[in-house]
């Protein structure tokens, strides 16, 4: 059934379970073969054109970060598990193009979660967050969409790097390759969600983040505000926004 709960001029549907939803489990999708065959080849895709790493090691995180921020707000625990579900499949259009992947991907999730028997409300929503995770088009539409928003942008960190050549770092590789530790929290009682980052700034200045990451934090702050909390960026203990 879903339940609809009022916040400010919006309302949001939210899943609370019932019969015939919450049959296709976290783990069920982690395991198929076909998702990870997809994960891993999207992410040899973009290493071939010089992108950092997208693959397992990637989507394992967000989706323990937006089940983790789910989980700390204290959402139902079926959407939490949605929420992982979507970070487990928000980039494996990059297997198509790189370009428009997050809606290729949702299109891509739809196959793979009606094969399995996932229930159309559920899968509704996984689209929804998956074709919206890219900042130059995407919302926090509900709040599947802002874990995932958050929980994506929140990945930076120098393991990302292929790029083993220093001297031909781009900015991207530079950015990840300062950060040495990330973490992502959320505080109710503050009605915070804080992204803490420690940074090597022998390799880049503060700016140079600000610079190619300025849209993602924007987009973070936007779906902060969706689940009702102040984003907060914090660099080696120093808060910056």
């Amino acid at each position: 059934m879903f339940r609809r709960r009022q916040r400010g001029s919006r309302q949001v549907a939210d899943v609370t379970g019932g019969p015939g939803l919450g049959k296709v489990t976290f783990e069920q999708v982690r395991q198929d073969p076909e998702v990870r065959a997809y994960i891993v080849k999207a992410n040899e895709m973009l290493a071939a054109i010089g992108f950092t790493e997208h693959g397992l090691r990637h989507v394992g995180l967000v989706a323990d970060r937006a089940m983790g921020l789910m989980a700390e707000l204290d959402r139902p625990p079926r959407l939490r598990e949605l929420a992982g579900i979507a970070a487990l499949l928000h980039d494996i259009g990059n297997i198509v193009n790189r370009q428009g992947h997050g809606q290729t991907s949702a299109l891509l999730a739809h196959h793979i979660l009606s094969r399995m028997g996932m229930a159309p409300e559920e899968i509704a929503i996984i689209m929804s967050a998956i074709g919206n995770h890219e900042e130059e088009i995407g919302n926090p539409v509900h709040d599947v969409s802002a874990a995932l928003i958050l929980a994506d942008k929140s990945d930076v960190h120098r393991t990302r790097v292929y790029n083993r050549d220093v001297a031909t770092f781009d900015i991207h590789d530079r950015v990840n390759c300062a950060v040495t530790h990330s973490e992502l929290h959320a505080f109710p009682a503050e009605k915070v969600i804080r992204l803490s980052l420690t940074v090597d700034t022998s390799i880049i200045a503060i700016m140079e983040y600000f610079e190619i990451f300025l849209s993602r934090m924007i987009m973070c702050r936007r779906a902060a505000a969706h689940l009702g909390c102040q984003f907060q960026l914090v660099m080696n203990e120093n808060r910056l926004l």
